[in-house]
């Protein structure tokens, strides 16, 4: 029995790799493509010198080894929370017990989000570029059609994004596995052209290049950062393959192929100098060229699909965890919950990307802006491990400071590296970055002010109950059926009660006060999902709880309710609902620019009925005004 379970033990971690060579690694397969062309540029100018090439390659070598390795493989991916990776996800594990720290936290993470939405924008734009790109290689007169076949692709791309992930992800992984075979390859059958590349392995290569370059050295810097572009993917996709399957690939597929096509093309550089506009494709023979640009365009639309995907995943957790507005949240697989679609996110990105590629136009222009958002995620994402190793793992603060320093250094150089093109178009993720974070920082204020605001005038639900239940003259009318009440306070009584009580006089025998919570787990068990207080005969709390990873579905929810002995008719439940009207006020506590981002983001929400999947033929709202 023991052989045929490790068997199926083995073929699972076997599929799991291959589908994470496709999601987690799709964006950083894609950066041989114009990383090394990009940090030659700088150098090129005088013609290269040997030391300068086995300079760049150790360099970049290095870089994966000590950045991607050592951080996200062998470490990172041990700081999981319930199985689930990403700087949201580690945020929420903290804040647990951050205490005072929880605001500078909050932004820290807000800033990392804001980043990854950043590069969710730019990478489509970069990777489809790069490859297209490879067709004025192939004839010179597709030149003038790169950006045109750019934006059909990336329209084809985002317009399917509604249909969802589920029928081509099986393709993801071998497609991707095959673009990595074919690089390795293609970097093998170079590197005999000058041996001496295997100098790129010493690390005092990498040193003395940056010794001697200096100033250059520096902006190389911001080139050479490429190499890792993506890396946080590593991190963002654990939950949906698990740590050893992305290890696995990572050392037996993608860390091999990437390093020997690194190899192949610095010795292609050394034997064939006049390459360096763009030594990726021409490593490749003539009869090749046009099935590598075609696999090379598969590859980076995979890579594309996949921060696509992951923008969505961060967004849906940002909601969860009230950094955002509630926002239509659309499951495209019946089996895989991390399948998800929001078309507004969708509308944003694409929108963003075609502003991109019309704007700057090819993918050298656009490399610039591309360093400083991985690099700024990155930074923010070491910052978060050493509360991490503090907090969680109870290392002494030197201890875990001792340990992430080299390496939270290295990040800030290639930081400052990346800074130095903020206006060749760095200035791009930096404002994109800063815009997010402005409206998830308006928004959790905002709704913070919201909630003292109205607790001002509610009514405990304790003393509301014991007023309404007594017999009187003025008792409201008793109606058969249960009314649900949602509320983000159970210890007041719902404004949508109060509205109902003061204008229909009615109450019904039987009446729940709903709270929806989203816990600090991807996930909740059903055995956790709800805990119901008993207040009177007729009154009843009710708080559901959902993991930040789950839909909030309120419907389904109930009907484990019921099967818990809870018994009432979903066919004749009303759930009603508060509508609040927001009106601006300077003296609110925030700039009156800063009311009105808020209330447009309000306006722009999705509808309660339908974020929380209640059945909208038995939903009633009752409104209200709020000055803000």
């Amino acid at each position: 029995m023991q052989a045929p379970q490790a068997h199926s033990r083995a073929r699972t971690l076997f599929l799991l790799a291959l589908g994470s060579v496709g999601v987690v690694y799709g964006d950083i397969g894609t950066s041989p493509l114009y990383a090394f062309r990009e940090a030659l540029r700088p150098v090129a100018g005088d013609g290269l010198q040997r030391t300068e090439v086995v300079g760049l390659i150790s360099l970049m070598i290095w870089t994966l080894t000590i950045i991607v390795t050592l951080k996200y493989v062998l470490f990172l991916l041990r700081a999981d929370n319930h199985g689930e990776g990403g700087t949201l996800s580690l945020l929420a594990l903290l804040t647990k017990t951050a205490g005072k720290r929880t605001t500078v936290l909050f932004f820290l993470a807000a800033a990392g989000a804001a980043l990854f939405i950043g590069d969710a924008m730019i990478t489509p734009a970069l990777s489809v570029l790069s490859a297209v790109e490879g067709l004025k290689l192939v004839t010179p007169t597709l030149a003038d059609y790169v950006v045109p076949i750019s934006v059909v692709i990336m329209v084809m791309l985002f317009a399917v994004q509604s249909l969802g992930t589920a029928a081509v992800s099986k393709f993801f992984g071998p497609v991707t596995a095959v673009w990595f075979l074919v690089m390795g390859l293609g970097g093998i059958e170079h590197i005999s052209d000058d041996l001496a590349i295997f100098s790129a392995f010493n690390p005092w290569y990498a040193v003395l290049f940056m010794v001697n370059e200096g100033y250059v050295g520096l902006v190389v810097l911001g080139a050479v950062f490429l190499t890792v572009t993506g890396a946080e993917a590593l991190y963002a996709d654990l939950g949906h393959f698990g740590r050893r399957p992305i290890q696995w690939a990572w050392f037996c597929l993608v860390f091999p192929a990437l390093t020997l096509n690194y190899l192949g093309q610095g010795a292609f550089v050394l034997a064939h100098p006049e390459a360096v506009d763009n030594p990726f494709f021409l490593m490749f023979p003539k009869w090749a060229l046009l099935p590598v640009v075609v696999l090379a365009t598969a590859a980076t639309i995979i890579a594309s699909q996949a921060v696509i995907t992951g923008a969505f995943s961060l967004t849906r957790q940002a909601i969860h965890l009230g950094f955002l507005p509630r926002m239509e949240i659309f499951h495209t697989s019946e089996t895989q919950t991390g399948q998800i679609y929001l078309p507004g996110v969708n509308t944003v990105l694409l929108f963003g990307v075609m502003v991109l590629v019309f704007i700057f136009g090819s993918s050298e222009a656009l490399a610039t802006a591309y360093g400083i958002s991985v690099t700024g995620a990155m930074v923010v994402t070491t910052v978060l491990a050493f509360e991490f190793l503090r907090i969680r793992w109870r290392w002494r603060p030197l201890a875990a400071a001792a340990a992430l320093a080299p390496l939270f250094l290295l990040e800030l150089t290639f930081l400052g590296a990346n800074l130095l093109k903020v206006h060749d178009g760095g200035y791009v993720p930096v404002t994109i970055a800063g815009g997010v974070v402005i409206l998830m920082w308006t928004w959790t204020r905002g709704t913070r002010i919201l909630r003292e605001k109205t607790r001002r005038t509610e009514v405990p639900l304790p003393a509301f109950v014991k007023s309404v239940e007594k017999e009187s003259a003025h008792a409201p009318v008793k109606v058969a059926g249960t009314a649900i009440f949602l509320t983000s306070d159970p210890d007041f009584a719902p404004a949508a009660l109060l509205h109902n009580l003061k204008h229909n006089h009615v109450l019904h025998e039987q009446n729940f006060i709903l709270t929806v919570k989203t816990a600090n787990t991807p996930r909740v068990i059903p055995a956790e999902r709800f805990a119901v207080e008993k207040i009177s005969e007729r009154f009843a709390r009710i708080e559901m709880r959902f993991g930040f990873m789950e839909t909030q579905n309120v419907s389904q929810a109930l009907g484990l309710l019921r099967k818990a002995g809870h018994k009432f008719d979903i066919m004749s439940t009303s759930f009603y609902l508060g509508r609040r009207k927001l009106v601006p006020d300077a003296q609110s506590g925030m700039p009156m620019w800063q009311d009105r981002l808020f209330i447009a983001l309000a306006d722009l929400a999705a509808d309660p009925s339908d974020y929380f999947r209640l059945p909208t033929n038995r939903v009633v709202e009752l409104g209200s005004h709020v000055v803000i």
